[in-house]
């Protein structure tokens, strides 16, 4: 517009103003830029024109916003906006009342230019783990590996999430016509006249990359468990594996099928009776079960199969697990159990110790091996190889005496090395004990050195049943009935002999054995300790 208000000479500037529909200011500022020889600016406004951003022309904005959204341990302990969602617009509305006019969406850049982002809460925080956590998934493999190169079935066995089953919301999305999304309920609470709820148990091969999924209608019980792994063999394992003569489950360290739960090893031994099969169950540590191989080859593609879909039967759960698979070869059965299991299922410790059951020697808690019932072989010692292959002799009677409870494998020490233990501590035991007695009494004793009742335990068993406690091989309800006194004697005991191991630096370190029973502690001294026990003490 200058040039041509310049061609155009006197009044062109008018003239071109008209023209352009801009005003006469406008066509002289460019008519002066270009007698000036200035180049273009390539912008509509001069550098630093126009308005002003609301960090530049108000300095305590910035540091009040980062005030605001600073972490809790960083920033103000007495923010308004602490237990509340830090939104832009509710951010925008705090700096508006603190003085700071701004906007949601200025609040949004000034975040972005700070380097903020939203984010998730990402989980990468362990729980305590179980010092022998790696030991045991080592442990697991091996016998996995073993299992599998001799031809026998090793499975992963759990409890996938219940499910509603009627017309509820179901998590993912699928592809539909626009504006036609399948209709579902507004709740997701079990409507009582409904068909109920769905309880998928599944098993799954890690050989031949196959599952079997028992779909429950009833309770998540042990019986329900061993039930669906029941049907698998009968229906797949036993054609799959024709000549197995042992069968390995790795499963929860919780749950229906739990390493504390007595029925789940109860009806084991039912299906190892009724099946022929010798069978090995090791448990994933406490807290890890997520590593269960089930989850993440099985159940994870079931849940991205059926994903989107309402589960409105249980005929419509069946079918869509039936129809998993994946580009691995993964296939899946899927079967309807509507049997009844009943809870609160009681089992004895009478009924455990008759059970053909051999703990190992690593974690006999998490590692155990049922046997079908029959004939028992002669008891015998074997070597550490031969532990982890062979299977055990069953239990003898249910108690060991307590010469038995000094066994080397029980109190992790030499037979030398706990006398001088037992010498060292019973003058300061003794000691400790006359001077809480005199402290009772408020002066000397009235009776002579031996008189009066006498002690359940001797120094030397208080000693050698503080050392068991902290060796943890049980309960101490378990410890109790080794000893044959009751629980408040043997807690009292080892309240006694523990601050003394620790004032003179006996450091007693956890064994990897656990025992539920005195069989179990029986069975496990009669197959690796130094001398198996002779004598049988009635537990109390």
């Amino acid at each position: 517009m200058g040039a041509e208000a310049r061609a155009l000479g006197h009044g062109g500037i008018r003239v071109v103003a008209q023209a352009a529909q801009v005003s006469e200011t406008t066509v002289r500022t460019g008519v002066d830029e270009l007698e000036a020889g200035e180049g273009p600016l390539g912008r509509v406004r001069r550098p630093g024109g126009g308005r002003k951003k609301a960090a530049e022309v108000d300095a305590g904005l910035r540091p009040a916003l980062l005030a605001l959204v600073e972490p809790d341990i960083r920033g103000d302990p007495i923010s308004p906006l602490r237990w509340t969602t830090k939104s832009t617009r509710k951010l925008a509305a705090e700096l508006t009342r603190q003085g700071h006019q701004v906007s949601a969406d200025t609040v949004g850049d000034l975040l972005r230019e700070e380097g903020f982002s939203l984010q998730a809460n990402a989980k990468t925080i362990e729980g305590a783990q179980h010092p022998d956590r790696d030991a045991q998934f080592r442990y697991i493999n091996d016998r996995a590996k073993e299992h599998i190169g001799a031809g026998d079935p090793v499975i992963s066995v759990d409890t996938k999430k219940k499910e509603l089953v009627g017309d509820y919301k179901n998590p993912g999305r699928e592809w539909r016509p626009p504006g036609e999304p399948v209709l579902v309920k507004t709740h997701d609470f079990l409507d009582r006249q409904g068909p109920g709820k769905a309880i998928p148990y599944g098993i799954y091969d890690l050989a031949a990359n196959t599952g079997w999924v028992s779909v429950g209608t009833d309770h998540d019980t042990a019986e329900f468990a061993v039930a669906s792994i029941r049907r698998w063999w009968q229906a797949r394992g036993r054609h799959d594996y024709p000549h197995a003569t042992r069968l390995l489950i790795t499963a929860d360290a919780g749950g229906s099928n739990g390493y504390r739960t007595r029925a789940w090893k109860s009806e084991l031994a039912a299906l190892a009776s009724g099946t022929g099969l010798e069978i090995t169950v090791c448990h994933l540590p406490p807290g890890t079960s997520k590593w269960n191989k089930i989850e993440h080859r099985l159940f994870s593609h079931i849940s991205m199969n059926w994903r989107g879909r309402p589960l409105t039967s249980h005929e419509v759960i069946v079918d869509s697990i039936a129809a998993t698979t994946t580009r691995t070869g993964l296939k899946v059965e899927a079967e309807l159990d509507t049997g009844t299991y009943d809870t609160g299922v009681k089992v004895t410790d009478a009924e455990i110790d008759a059970l053909a059951m051999s703990r190992h020697r690593f974690h006999g808690d998490w590692n155990y091996t049922l046997r079908p019932a029959g004939p028992r072989p002669a008891p015998h010692h074997e070597t550490e190889s031969e532990a982890a292959t062979t299977t055990h002799p069953a239990a003898p009677p249910d108690g060991v005496d307590t010469q038995a409870l000094r066994d080397p494998e029980l109190t992790g020490m030499t037979t030398a090395q706990l006398d001088g233990l037992v010498s060292a501590m019973i003058p300061a035991l003794t000691q400790q004990r006359e001077q809480i007695r005199h402290e009772r009494r408020g002066g000397e004793r009235r009776r002579r050195r031996g008189a009066g009742a006498k002690d359940k335990l001797s120094d030397a068993d208080r000693i050698l049943a503080t050392v068991l406690c902290l060796r943890k091989i049980g309960t101490h309800d378990l410890l109790a009935r080794l000893f044959g006194v009751t629980g408040s004697t043997l807690t009292r005991a080892v309240q006694e002999a523990r601050p003394l191991l620790a004032e003179h630096d006996h450091a007693i370190h956890p064994s990897t054995a656990r025992f539920r029973t005195p069989t179990d502690v029986a069975v496990h001294l009669d197959r690796y300790g130094t001398h198996p026990p002779k004598k049988i003490k009635p537990a109390c």
